[in-house]
């Protein structure tokens, strides 16, 4: 049978992922900038300055993101490329040592920058990894230099955490004792990392480590005695760095929801070898805890249904949540990039059918959401606005990244989330 060269190209998509369920959609995109993700790590990581070697669109987009005035001091910064930069008629190496001579001088406390590369960085192949090894041997012994991409260029917002947690992990110091640890990776609100410590204090569960840490200088060890538990599903490329420098991946859904987050626990609690008996117990209250959090919301949630737009990488397991935690209908789920490897434990919660699409085109998903019309449309905040002109009901999952939603204790936040847009539908009777 002969096919259209374009018919085969999908179908040879569709093979690679069919055995998983999944089928690959490859056209037209829109995603929204790496850069987003210094938000969130600026504010976990303490001791840390973020250089970002880019455009005046990209200092604009971080400080309207941020909501920090400039004369509040905030521990990030745009070297800007100005015109002569971008034709090659200035040193760029040059200048950015002149700018960060003058971050230090103004910043004396600062004991870690990070070097942010931007699309127009990027475009004129500004390195910035070299630049980074060469400032490190400048100020050695005072300041430590990383440098990790935040380009908009074929990436989606959240792979910012990922490229630069894993530049840092690939500068973890290498784990000596053999002694099993566990290592809680993705970056988390500090009252949900807290949470989450305390539970693993009562489960006995230690030594306990999370990356990023809220302290450069207390960078923890990796080893082969190393387990890793990943908190948040955008993290393939950090995984894989630390499974090269010999630590294991267990196998367990997010903790998003009071299914996923005792599901999560469980896992890091079978690897080491803590008691159900004392599992139960300690799980029981905070477990009680969400499920009657949830209890209001999933009354509100349950039969509708709602559509996923890829954008976050988080669309698979809060689809989970939703499916099974707050009674309501999958469309579609749609996610950027599909990494079994870390969404094996994920997948088999889904229901059978679930429509799962990875990639993007734009065109034929938004066909798709005019056709189907959901209750809700889960996607970047550049496509609510149309679709809500068109009287759809939208989530920008982008404020699911910038809201304490993991754990226990978020779980009936996590639903509210979810429940705003209809609520504001049903009190302005749409």
């Amino acid at each position: 049978m002969n096919l259209p060269a374009a018919k085969l190209v999908d179908c040879q998509a569709e093979i690679a992922v069919s055995d998983i369920g999944a089928r690959h959609e490859s056209g037209e995109r829109a995603v929204f900038c790496g850069l987003t993700s210094i938000i969130w790590l600026h504010r976990k990581i303490q001791d840390a300055f973020f250089l970002v070697v880019g455009s005046r669109t990209c200092a604009h987009l971080i400080q309207s993101a941020a909501g920090v005035m400039i004369f509040a001091e905030p521990r990030f910064a745009t070297a800007v490329l100005e015109e002569r930069d971008l034709a090659g008629l200035a040193d760029c190496h040059d200048e950015l040592d002149r700018m960060v001579a003058r971050i230090v001088e103004r910043r004396p406390e600062i004991r870690n920058l990070f070097l942010v590369s931007s699309c127009p960085s990027e475009v004129i192949k500004l390195d910035l990894e070299n630049a980074a090894q060469r400032l490190n041997s400048r100020y050695h012994g005072r300041i430590r230099f990383f440098d990790y991409s935040g380009s908009g260029i074929e990436t989606t917002f959240t792979q910012g955490e990922d490229s630069c947690l894993s530049r840092i992990g690939r500068q973890l110091p290498t784990a000596t004792d053999e002694t099993p640890s566990l290592l809680v990776v993705g970056t988390l609100p500090d009252v949900v990392e807290d949470q989450f410590q305390r539970l693993f204090d009562a489960l006995g569960i230690g030594p306990v480590a999370f990356l990023p840490p809220r302290s450069l200088s207390d960078l923890p060890a990796v080893g082969e005695s190393t387990r890793l538990l990943l908190a948040q599903p955008y993290l393939g490329e950090t995984a894989r760095v630390l499974l090269g420098r010999g630590a294991r991946l267990l196998d367990a859904p997010y903790p998003l929801g009071a299914e996923g987050t005792l599901e999560w626990l469980r896992a890091a609690a079978r690897e080491f070898n803590v008691d159900e008996a004392l599992f139960e117990q300690i799980t029981a209250a905070p477990l009680q805890r969400a499920r009657l959090a949830l209890e209001g919301y999933r009354e509100r949630l349950a039969g509708k249904r709602i559509s996923f737009l890829p954008d976050s990488q988080l669309e698979i397991p809060l689809a989970r949540f939703l499916t099974r935690e707050c009674g309501a209908e999958l469309v579609e789920v749609g996610t950027p990039y599909f990494d079994r490897q870390i969404l094996k434990a994920e997948l088999p919660l889904l229901p059978p059918q679930t429509r799962l699409i990875e990639g993007q085109h734009l065109n034929r998903q938004l066909d798709r959401v005019r056709e189907t019309r959901p209750d809700l449309t889960v996607c970047g905040l550049g496509i609510a606005n149309p679709l809500e002109a068109e009287g759809l009901r939208t989530k920008w999952s982008i404020e699911l990244l910038f809201s304490p939603i993991q754990g226990f204790e978020q779980a009936g936040d996590l639903a509210e989330l979810f429940c705003r847009p209809l609520l504001r539908q049903q009190k302005l009777g749409f």
